[in-house]
Order: C-alpha cells, then sequence, then structure tokens
C-alpha cells in the first residue's frame, strides 16, 4: 500500500476545559466508526484515535497543538469529520 492514504492536520484545542472525559468520548465515537487508522501526537507523544484513555493521557488543556493523523479508504471523511468537532469546540460553548 502506498502512502497516498496518509492525511494530516494540526488541530489547536479551543474549548475552555481542554480534552476531558466527554470530549475524548465524542473524538472516540467518530474516530471508531471510521475504518482507517486515527493518530494523534501532542509533544512528540502518539497516540491510537480510537482509545479513549490514550487521548485522556495526552492531557491536552485549551490552546494545546495536536497533530492529526488517518490513513486509509475514509480518511478524509474521518478528518473531516475530527475538524468540525475541533471547531465547534466539542460543543461546550
Amino acid at each position: 500500500m502506498s502512502g497516498e492514504g496518509i492525511i494530516t492536520r494540526d488541530l489547536i484545542v479551543a474549548n475552555k476545559v481542554g480534552i476531558h472525559a466527554r470530549p475524548a468520548a465524542m473524538f472516540v465515537k467518530i474516530a471508531s466508526r471510521h475504518t482507517c487508522d486515527i493518530f494523534l501526537e501532542k509533544d512528540g507523544e502518539k497516540i491510537n484515535g480510537k482509545s479513549i484513555m490514550g487521548l485522556l493521557m495526552l492531557a491536552a488543556g485549551p490552546g494545546s497543538l495536536l497533530k492529526l493523523e488517518a490513513n486509509g479508504k475514509d480518511a478524509a471523511q474521518a478528518v473531516a469529520e475530527i475538524e468540525e468537532l475541533f471547531q465547534r469546540k466539542f460543543d461546550e460553548e
């Protein structure tokens, strides 16, 4: 398989309290609907985007810069949905 399916985006955590349990659950719910591999990276630590515990362990507070990486046939759709979730500030504001 070639690398043509890899999509990366830089995302900023813009909600006031960062990624706590509820936003993490929302992220994982979206990620789990897709067959592509999804990873999130913060400060050099890379986790599986389908793991709620991994997401919480990133300790991504407000203003954190995260690198999103998706690889697979539905990667574009997954990235679009996750970007929208971040833009909506996890529906918290």
